[in-house]
């Protein structure tokens, strides 16, 4: 395109100008060749004559309105210096980015204020996210180096560069912080909070205010993080270049010393500082230099706590850190020192008296009187003597600085290396990521050494930096296949050579520095002599001892006077001898010589030569020798050896002006600093190529309208674009096509956006033109029709005006008559009334003068007369006040002192006591009721007892009648019936024996309810004294009453909004809980995997298991030890609240492990005998009897021992009983009480169980008599017998088989005696051991009251009143509790009585119809049987202990939700309901217990196992929730039974409370809804951004801007996938039909929904948010649209009551701010009331991100956007910017019955259950 073409009408460019450098012009008249000016006109209208050169140099073209403010400087068409700046300028000012791209190198402008996008949700916003998805920032640029690390495993390094003052240091810092947040360490090491702690240090030590910059880094660092294989962080290191040491002892006008003095002298009030002797930082030399001391914001004080706080976070010891501030004062006080010339100049003196020089030795540890010697005085060796050579006054002051130099240097060195120390790992390093932050180039007035260094180093970074450019590019036309040439691109390694190169500046200032007198001048002469020839060296003109270097940014003008002293930097040897002999161990350790120079290097400080008088011929000092520029040199050789061993990001920050003013841009400066920096070297090298890419879809999506239709329908988009870009640009070598991107010569992109626009512009002419025609042809006839209307209309209006004219006219005449005659009357009455009224006036002011005269004259009388009686009472008055206050301050006084007395009486125990003494009187004579009420209990057991043993006595006589009968074989009729008499007299006094009891029972339950009227009669006493205290509380409080009641309101929504959050707490405790279990569980694999000790013990997995994963209060026996872990929590927590709440935990407790010691003990007597009864029934069916009389013989006289032994026996148990109950009658006390109860229940169940064996021992003699008598006789005679002794109860015959199984049974009942008889001894021994734990408890109680009573003895009356009272509650609560415990075992022994009684009515009852089928039956070998009725299935399901796991493995491991899909839902959850109602219809509650734990640890272990599935987490959860509910709906509670059926009544639990137990699988369900929720987000969240936000859902609507180098197809992987709103609906129809399926109770589907739409929201928002790129109005039409395809679906789903469409609020209305008109006042107003969900900052970064996409978009202006802050400033929010993408809402899991019962469930036989047995 030639020049005529570019430079036409309305084109604008840019023209040079002085004061802002460039300035904005545009052209009114087309540019021809030849002419000799260009007619622009400027921004403010006027016209100027641009002359053109002979060269024909046409000023530089702008860019198009569309590219200005772009994220990356590459992307605009016309690159050069103009564009760059006006684009910052943009986008500084007017949207407020401080962070823009250019190529690889992210540019930082300080804003010069806090700007709140640095916070955590930013940073978790960044990470994971491409460098060109979202917009410029610094964790954009740390992501990337943190991806490219863990992607391709190549160290990265981010180099950090600028200006004094331009935010190197906090970019830096921002950098750290999100690397230690993203990649925080995996072990407790909190390396993370250790690397950002070397920050405040480095900044005290390292920082000070200069002219530039109130907190300047004064040295360069590099900060090594390393990271491990999984890409967490496991250390750092850290390397320092070139502190600035003169700032130690000189700083310029406005300038301070090093942050860490300032902060000493604030703090010096501080106990601990006091022996550092320090004043005002205005007292000390060294700090007082600069003039200005304070720093506005800055608290000096407060850095120092935090200084302090990092050192002890890094480990360095108090007394390190103490010696520390020893040092650096002792600098301040040596900077103190005087010193006094004598006569001759050439020696001086200092005064032994000096008091700083005696602070200096003291906190350094020297001698006094050596450092007053050798700070005056030098030595000098020579080979053959020493001198001792005086020094001038200047000569000791530059000695002294010079030490005090090197002591703040070896300082810095020390903690430098002491962070290093504390940074380092023993864990081997996979990567690291190393952040240069480093000293920009400067030029000053006047330059010395320091910023020759700085400078040599910035052009070995922009060396490497240009290199690291052109390698970019070179890979990019590579990777493309563009043909590429070599780039011509400013090398400055001339410049380098000319300073490190043999016989440069540094190698000509070395060897000046080891002649014998060697001076600057003569250094900068041989500078003249040898580079006087090269072109980056020049001489200056007037000055000798300056030279001047042309660096790549700016050519610097070095003074060279201290050139050759910086670079030696010597202090004298006898000064590092006396530090070496410090008394101080850290002192004398910062001089001594160094092992290893190279660590020295390593550290990059420059070790100091010192200066001595012997000459060093050891080969070890040599190292001492190098001079400060030569190991500059080698440690920036080092870096950039380690710089190009990895891949760097570069970091540019531009200081925008020089008063420090936030948003102000200085174009001048900001230029100056682009060029210094090499940004305009990027962009040079850029434009030097194809610097314009576009992917071959943008292209065509954007220039689509410069295509033919005929091309468009070809599928191959390379060849559209090919076909277009022939036709419009002929020059081919102005593009290349590569295999994926377009490439464009600079210029030509704005070309096709100039094409574009004429193209667009001759459109909407066209558009404009037919529109215009068509309505001014609708005007016109409009107009036409009017006419004719208003022409008739106005005719009859003048007809009709002219008629009303005449009658006006006639009317008018006759008013003006009237009106006439009435004037001139009003007239006369006028005047005549006037001069009465005149008249009257005069006359009564004569009189009314003489009465005012009377009047006051009066008045002054009475005025007098009350004026002294006034003064005269006010006297009075006086007097009596004086005398009331006096009486009042006394009365008051007297009032005080008797309300103290009354207070410390009322606080006394004394007083306590008083009040409670009826209580107590009250309590003990409840207990001694109880007392009695128990021997009254045990006389009638003992009573009971008797009988019983009358009975047995009765039954032993009948055994032996039988005897005599069998050895007599003769028996009479008559004997039978006396013995049937015998048991009915027996049976009738077993019925008077019951009656004795029920009576006994009921005298008991009377006295109960006694003692409970007593009980609530004294806790209705209690109340009232309660009720009297809050009634004089509410007597105190009345006056606060009227105010209470006006914030009730306020105060219910407050308490609404701390229950909501303390349910979100709740949960992310429970959530934190499950993260930290998970945690755990991986910390034991992993440690399992690396340990290989093979001595390595681990505890069993079921026990661990159940100690971590159970929330709940453990009733298992193996809990030892859990009160004494309880009760010292409470003592460490001090909370006095818990008192009551742990002693009923306590209580409870106990109790528990009791019930669960008996119940194992029963369960093994119980698995005893059932293993003997097995035995013996299998001995019963092996053996057979053989004989008949021998064994009836031998039968009989084995019955008559066992009679006796059974004789023996109970006898024995009789004297047992007697003994328990004696001593439990002597150990009886207020606490044993439930004991003896016990033992009285024992010893009567075992009465009640010796007459059940009698009553079986009877009948089975019966039985044996008349089997004997009917077998004694064989054949014939056993009628006759039969005959002759005839039985009325049987007719049976008895053979042999009977008489042993007879004699089998007396064996059995032997056994069973014997049994329990152990039983009663086992049992004695236990109470006799629980006594014994209850005495040691007492005493154990007892010391603890008396240390209790030793430490309160100490302290105040008032103190040890309140300790008294409380502890006097807390015993009250405990009897209190014992009695009530008591109470409840009283109650359940009662319903066991009950339960025992009517089991023994029954067997009576049964054993009548046993006689009377026995009487009925007539076969002789078959026994009488009870026959059972067939029962209905209970909806219980029993099983055996040994078959729980596989329970739990087939129910809740094994199984698959597909394998339960066509049953009824949850259904593991009834089933697992069916095995607890069970366990609770046992009563056993340790199934119970195993049966809950099992089931809650294998629910964890299937959702660890499937910790990503969200079909199995949903099925879970729907399980839980279903369980959770069927314990509530079937606990008995009344709130939980109102909608069940009387049949699911019956289905309720009876024994068992398993409250806990709820409470634990509610935070189950909240765990399992937490993991839920973050499966979903983990599938959702990859897909929003590019389904909800980047799709086109609307084809065509929006069009593609140009891009940079940081665009998305850049960094995207290649072959990602491009989502669409259609796979997110699919997704979540896919999640509501699975939850749906599970049976999930809806209204927890709606909280999942709700959470979900949060979460799309918040994602959708952040990332407009932070992308510039998509805040157009095109994006808020597609935004718009999808949001509607979201709330479409959640109608179709019946969702719309879930609050779901609530959350996306947000983003409606961002949607909504970017399609409204944003231009005046109006459009404000609407804006602000419309965006109510959105923050006023998030308005504002909305405002500044939008970005038109088309040219006839108008952009937002900053005056419009200071309007809606305007607008917006009343409102009260929170400084909020993203929304929280991570937050979750609180849970509620409302209780739903089921309406199933429990009987109607079917066990499918896939479920493999078919040991579960239905009962």
């Amino acid at each position: 395109m030639s020049a005529a073409q570019l430079y036409t009408k309305y084109t604008r460019v840019w023209i040079p100008d002085p004061g802002e450098v460039w300035r904005s012009a545009e052209i009114v008249k087309d540019y021809k060749e030849g002419d000799k000016s260009l007619h622009l006109k400027l921004e403010d209208e006027t016209l100027y004559e641009y002359p053109l050169g002979l060269q024909d140099e046409l000023p530089l073209l702008r860019n198009p309105d569309i590219l200005v403010g772009e994220n990356d400087l590459t992307a605009l068409s016309y690159l050069h210096e103009p564009a760059v700046l006006h684009n910052l300028k943009v986008r500084f000012l007017e949207s407020n980015h401080i962070y823009t791209y250019c190529g690889i190198v992210l540019v930082a402008i300080n804003p010069y204020e806090q700007l709140p996008i640095y916070e955590e949700d930013v940073i978790y916003a960044y990470s994971g996210q491409n460098m060109g998805d979202m917009d410029p920032h610094i964790f954009a640029v740390a992501e990337e180096a943190y991806k490219n690390m863990a992607r391709d495993g190549k160290n990265q390094s981010i180099i950090v560069s600028g200006e004094s003052g331009a935010g190197k240091t906090v970019s830096a810092k921002y950098a750290m912080r999100f690397f230690a947040t993203v990649g925080g360490s995996a072990s407790e090491t909190n390396i993370e909070a250790k690397v950002l702690a070397s920050n405040p240090i480095m900044e005290a030590i390292g920082n000070a205010k200069t002219t530039k910059n109130d907190n300047s880094s004064r040295f360069g660092k590099y900060i090594q993080i390393g990271f491990d294989k999984r890409y967490h962080i496991i250390g750092a290191k850290m390397r320092m270049y070139l502190l600035e040491k003169s700032r130690v002892v000189f700083q310029a006008e406005d300038e301070r010393n090093y942050h860490i003095f300032y902060q000493l002298c604030a703090s010096a009030s501080l106990p601990e500082f006091k022996d550092l002797g320090l004043t005002c930082a205005e007292e000390f030399f060294y700090t007082s230099q600069g003039g200005d001391l304070s720093l506005d914001g800055v608290d000096d004080a407060n850095d120092l706590e935090k200084t302090r706080h990092a050192f002890t976070l890094l480990g360095v010891k108090e007394s390190h850190q103490m010696t520390i501030f020893r040092i650096i004062a002792a600098i301040l006080h040596l900077g103190n020192l005087e010193f006094d010339a004598e006569r001759d100049s050439d020696a001086c003196s200092v005064s032994s008296e000096d008091k700083h020089l005696k602070n200096f030795c003291d906190l350094l540890g020297v001698e006094h009187s050596q450092m007053q010697h050798w700070l005056c005085h030098r030595k000098l060796v020579t080979s053959t003597e020493t001198y001792i050579k005086n020094m001038s006054v200047q000569q000791v002051v530059n000695a002294r600085n010079a030490l005090a130099k090197h002591i703040y240097a070896q300082l810095f060195t020390w903690i430098v290396h002491r962070i290093n120390k504390a940074l380092h790992t023993t864990v081997k390093q996979h990567s690291f990521i190393g952040v240069l932050d480093i000293y920009g180039f400067e030029t000053f007035e006047v330059n010395s050494f320091e910023q020759f260094c700085i400078n040599y180093a910035n052009e070995k970074l922009q060396q490497q930096f240009n290199w690291h450019v052109f390698k970019l590019e070179q890979e990019e036309y590579m990777k493309e296949g563009i043909p590429w040439t070599l780039i011509d691109f400013c090398d400055n390694q001339p410049c380098i050579d000319l300073i490190e190169a043999k016989l440069g500046i540094l190698d000509l200032l070395d060897e000046e520095c080891k002649v014998p007198k060697g001076t600057d001048q003569n250094w900068t002469q041989k500078l003249y002599d040898w580079h006087a020839s090269n072109q980056h060296f020049q001489k200056p003109r007037v000055s000798n001892t300056s030279f001047i270097v042309l660096h790549f940014a700016d050519k610097v003008e070095y003074d060279s006077n201290g050139f050759l002293e910086k670079n030696k930097d010597t202090v004298y040897e006898e000064h590092i001898n006396i530090l070496k002999t410090s008394k101080c161990q850290m002192v004398a350790d910062l001089f001594q010589d160094e092992k290893s120079p190279e660590a020295a290097a390593s550290v990059g400080k420059p070790r100091i030569s010192v200066r001595s008088a012997r000459p060093a011929i050891k080969a070890a000092n040599k190292e001492h020798k190098k001079t400060v520029g030569h190991q500059f040199r080698n440690s920036l050789h080092l870096l950039m050896e380690t710089l190009n061993a990895t891949t760097p990001h570069y970091v540019r920050c531009i200081k925008p002006n020089d008063m420090k003013l936030p948003f102000t841009f200085d174009p001048k400066r900001t230029m100056q600093q682009l060029r210094a920096c090499g940004v305009l070297e990027t962009i040079r090298i850029s434009a030097a190529g194809f610097p314009s890419r576009w992917s071959y879809h943008d292209f065509v999506s954007r220039y689509r309208v410069l295509m033919k239709t005929r091309d468009l329908s070809k599928s191959d988009k390379k060849q559209i674009c090919q076909t277009l870009l022939e036709d419009l640009i002929k020059d081919p070598g102005k593009f290349q096509l590569g295999r994926t991107k377009i490439f464009f010569r600079a210029g030509q992109v704005a070309y096709l956006e100039k094409l574009r626009a004429d193209k667009f512009r001759a459109a909407t002419i066209m558009i404009q033109k037919m529109v215009r025609g068509w309505l001014q042809r609708v005007k016109y006839k409009r107009m036409r029709r009017a006419a004719v209307v208003i022409q008739r209309c106005t005719r009859g209006h003048l007809a009709r005006r002219l008629a009303e004219h005449l009658r006006r006219v006639r009317a008018a005449i006759i008013l003006q008559k009237q009106y006439r005659m009435l004037r001139i009357l009003r007239a006369f009455q006028r005047v005549r009334n006037a001069t009465i009224t005149i008249q009257a006036f005069a006359r009564g002011m004569f009189v009314r003068r003489i009465y005012r005269k009377m009047l006051e004259e009066h008045k002054a009388t009475i005025l007098q007369k009350f004026a002294r009686g006034w003064l005269a009472r006010t006297r009075f008055r006086r007097v009596r006040g004086a005398t009331i206050v006096l009486q009042c301050y006394y009365r008051r006084m007297k009032a005080r002192q008797q309300l103290k007395a009354l207070k410390i009486e009322a606080r006394s125990v004394q007083h306590l006591k008083k009040l409670n003494v009826g209580m107590e009187n009250k309590v003990v004579q409840l207990q001694r009721k109880l007392n009695e009420q128990n021997k009254e209990y045990k006389l009638l057991n003992e009573q009971l007892s008797s009988l019983t043993s009358a009975h047995s006595s009765e039954v032993e006589k009948l055994k032996k009648e039988l005897v005599q009968y069998q050895q007599s074989q003769q028996g009479d009729g008559n004997q039978l019936v006396m013995l049937q008499e015998e048991m009915e007299h027996l049976r009738l006094e077993l019925e008077k024996v019951q009656g004795e009891k029920k009576s006994m029972e009921d005298s008991y339950v009377k006295e109960k309810d006694l003692l409970t009227k007593r009980i609530s009669d004294l806790e209705e006493e209690n109340a009232l004294l309660k009720q009297e205290k809050e009634e004089l509380n509410d007597t105190i409080l009345s006056q606060s009453q009227g105010e209470s009641t006006r914030n009730t309101v306020e105060e219910n929504i407050r308490m609404k909004k701390e229950l909501e959050e303390e349910r979100s707490r709740y949960q992310n405790l429970v959530e934190e809980y499950s993260r930290l279990e998970q945690g755990y569980d991986n910390l034991r694999d992993e440690i399992s995997v690396m340990k290989e000790t093979p001595g390595h013990r681990r505890s069993p997995s079921n026990q661990s298991s159940l100690e971590s994963d159970s929330n709940y209060p453990s009733i298992s026996a193996s809990e030892i030890g859990d009160t004494e872990d309880v009760i010292q929590q409470v003592e460490e927590a001090g909370m006095e609240k818990a008192a009551l709440d742990m002693t009923v935990f306590l209580k409870l407790q106990k109790r528990v492990r009791e019930l669960e010691q008996e119940r194992k003990k029963l369960q093994t007597q119980l698995d005893k005998k059932e293993q003997e009864r097995k035995k013996c029934q299998e001995t019963e069916r092996k053996t057979g009897v053989t004989s008949d009389h021998e064994d009836f013989a031998y039968n009989s006289l084995k019955r008559q021992e066992l009679e006796s032994e059974n004789k023996k026996l109970k006898n024995e148990l009789n004297e047992l009983r007697k003994a328990i109950a004696d001593g439990a009658t002597q150990n009886n006390s207020s606490n044993d009480i439930p004991d003896s109860y016990n033992l009285l229940l024992n010893q009567l169940k075992t009465a009640n169980e010796e007459l059940e064996v009698r009553k079986e021992e009877v009948l089975i003699l019966r039985t044996q008599i008349m089997k004997a008598a009917q077998q004694k006789e064989p054949g014939k005679k056993m009628e006759s017998v039969t005959t002759s002794v005839s039985w009325p109860n049987s007719d049976k015959h008895v053979d042999q088989d009977d008489a042993a199984e007879a004699y089998r049974g007396m064996c059995e009942t032997n056994r069973l005696l014997e049994a329990q008889l152990q039983d009663q001894r086992r049992e004695y021994e236990e109470e006799v051991e629980a006594l014994k734990k209850q005495v040691d408890a007492m005493q154990e109680e007892l010391e603890k009251q008396q240390q209790a009573f030793l430490q309160t003895m100490p302290l105040p009356p008032e103190v040890q009143v309140e300790i008294g009272i409380q502890q006097e509650i807390t015993r009250l609560t405990n009897e209190n509790l014992d009695l009530k415990e008591l109470l409840e075992k009283l109650e359940k022994n009662e319903r066991k009585l009950k339960r025992q009684l009517k089991i023994y009515m029954k067997a009576q009852d049964l054993e009548a119809s046993q006689a009377l089928m026995g009487r009925n039956q007539r076969e002789s070998k078959m026994q009488a049987a009870v026959q059972r009725k067939e029962k209905d299935f209970q909806g219980m399901l029993e099983y055996y202990k040994e078959d729980e796991p596989l329970l739990i493995q087939n129910l809740i491991i094994d199984l698959k939700p597909q394998a339960v899909s066509a049953t009824v839902p949850c259904l593991p959850a009834y089933i697992l309901y069916m095995c607890i109602r069970h366990n609770d219809y046992i009563n056993d509650d340790q199934k119970m217990h195993s049966l809950l734990t099992s089931t809650i640890n294998g629910i964890k272990k299937v959702l660890k196992q499937h910790r990503r599935d969200f079909e199995m987490t949903s099925f879970w959860l729907a399980n839980t929730c279903r369980l959770l509910h069927c314990l509530k709906q079937y606990s008995g509670d009344a709130g939980f039974m109102t909608q069940n059926t009387p049949k699911q009544n019956e289905h309720c639990l009876k024994n068992f409370d398993l409250t806990e137990y709820r409470q634990v699988l509610s935070h189950l369900s909240v765990q399992i809804y937490q993991q839920l929720i973050k499966i979903a987000e983990s599938l959702l969240h990859p897909v929003i951004v590019s389904a909800v936000l980047e799709n086109e859902s609307i084809q065509g609507l929006s069009g593609v801007k140009p891009m940079g180098y940081r665009n998305r197809y850049s960094s995207m992987a290649d072959g990602e996938k491009s989502y669409t709103l259609d796979e997110i609906i699919c997704q979540l129809n896919t999640f509501h039909s699975i939850m749906c399926d599970h049976g999930l109770d809806p209204e927890i589907v709606q909280q999942v929904f709700k959470q979900l739409f949060y979460m799309i929201n918040a994602v959708t928002f952040n990332n407009l948010l932070l992308r510039k790129d998509v805040c157009s109005w095109s994006t808020g039409v597609q935004l718009r649209f999808n949001i509607n395809q979201l709330e479409e679906w959640l109608r179709g789903k019946n969702l719309q009551q879930s609050g779901a469409a609530q959350t996306l609020e947000p983003l409606i209305q961002a949607a909504q701010l970017l399609q409204l008109k944003k231009k005046t006042s109006q459009d404000a107003e609407a804006i602000c009331s419309l965006c109510t969900s959105l923050t006023t900052q998030q308005i504002v970064k909305l405002l500044n991100l939008y970005t038109p996409v088309n040219e006839f978009e108008e952009r937002v202006t900053v005056a419009f956007i200071r309007d809606i802050q305007t607008h917006l400033q009343d409102r009260n929010e929170p400084p909020q910017l993203l929304l929280d993408f991570k937050h979750i809402f609180p849970v509620l899991f409302p209780f739903n019955p089921s309406s199933i019962t429990m009987d109607s469930i079917h066990l499918p036989a896939s479920l493999n259950l078919e040991f579960l047995n239905k009962v």
